[in-house]
């Protein structure tokens, strides 16, 4: 079944031509031969990029892969500006940025609701001839033609706004997790890749406070090579505050599963490594307390902490290390 989560669109903008200056000289029926009196072009319509807290996905632009905006019209006599073209507005999640396809250059991002901005500008339009008379030339019989639009293709790329990225091997446990602290319902079953896209869930804290949580689909080694799923999710960490790197507690070497993590954020994006960083170990109800001594002799020098989705210990603690960490 295909997916609806989209967080990647390729599409051609257009923005539009400005209208035409007008040349016209004056005439009525008392008047045969006045000055000039053209009106100026109407500006070309622009292509605006809108956040919109309701979508999650950019799925609606999948198939919309030419978006025009309408040109200026011609100026007129009597000093009359033509209409501006129609703008377009392209509506999108909040966490989405743009680029050019073809340099790959970014060129803005939208991070709050109803923020606006221009992804391509109309061009202007053109001035009328009583723009250009003087005492040298008083009927000027020309006028500028209206400036073109710009077009191109442009990658619209969504980066998901959470506070907390969990970050882990397929099977980690951490879509458990998240049903578990969230109202959020992943997909969930005993074996890897359950998770295909990424999952957002609001955590609820102490005293109706709360942060969102994002359920990234597990990274294995070699992911920034393009293996398995991660590296097509690994932009979503990127605007994490806190990450939470999550570790069955069955796992052969703890150490050395969290340094393949770590290997693979950096080799991904090296400035992932100043987030913050939490290490929970999962499953821990298969552990008693002499096993946990153990675990703890070999632990990477980060806040750790015991958990078990499945008889909810250490879940108040994380979240409370949670907390402090993005407040602190």
């Amino acid at each position: 079944m295909e997916s609806n989560f989209v967080d990647y669109v390729k599409i051609f903008c257009r923005s539009g031509k400005g209208g035409a200056g007008s040349a016209h000289l004056h005439r009525d029926k008392y008047t045969r031969k006045g000055g000039p009196d053209g009106g100026d072009g109407g500006r070309g319509g622009h292509v605006f990029i809108k956040g919109n807290r309701q979508l999650w996905t950019l799925i609606h632009l999948k198939y919309t892969k030419h978006i025009f905006a309408g040109n200026g019209k011609n100026g007129g006599s009597s000093l009359k500006t033509g209409a501006s073209g129609e703008d377009v507005i392209i509506e999108v999640p909040l966490g989405t940025i743009a680029r050019d396809a073809e340099t790959n250059d970014f060129l803005l991002e939208i991070t709050e609701h109803d923020e606006q901005k221009i992804l391509r500008k109309g061009g202007m339009g053109g001035l009328g001839n009583d723009h250009f008379k003087s005492s040298v030339n008083q009927t000027p019989r020309y006028a500028q033609p209206g400036e073109s639009g710009t077009e191109g293709w442009n990658i619209l790329e969504l980066k998901l706004l959470a506070d907390v990225g969990l970050v882990g091997f397929p099977n980690a446990g951490k879509s458990t997790f998240l049903s578990v602290v969230s109202a959020a319902k992943p997909k969930i079953a005993d074996y890897p890749f359950t998770t295909l896209t990424p999952n957002l869930g609001i955590v609820i804290y102490r005293d109706k406070r709360s942060f969102v949580m994002a359920d990234i689909p597990g990274i294995i080694e070699g992911a920034h090579e393009g293996k398995g799923l991660g590296l097509r999710f690994l932009r979503h960490i990127e605007r994490n505050s806190v990450l939470l790197f999550m570790v069955p507690c069955d796992t052969k070497d703890i150490q050395q599963e969290y340094k393949i993590l770590i290997n693979e954020l950096e080799k991904y994006n090296p400035d992932l490594l100043d987030k913050k960083r939490i290490l929970a170990i999962t499953k821990s109800d298969l552990l008693d307390n002499e096993l946990k001594r153990e675990i703890r002799k070999d632990l990477p020098d980060i806040p750790y902490v015991f958990i078990s989705s499945f008889n909810k210990d250490g879940i108040r603690e994380i979240k409370d290390l949670l907390w402090k960490e993005l407040t602190g």
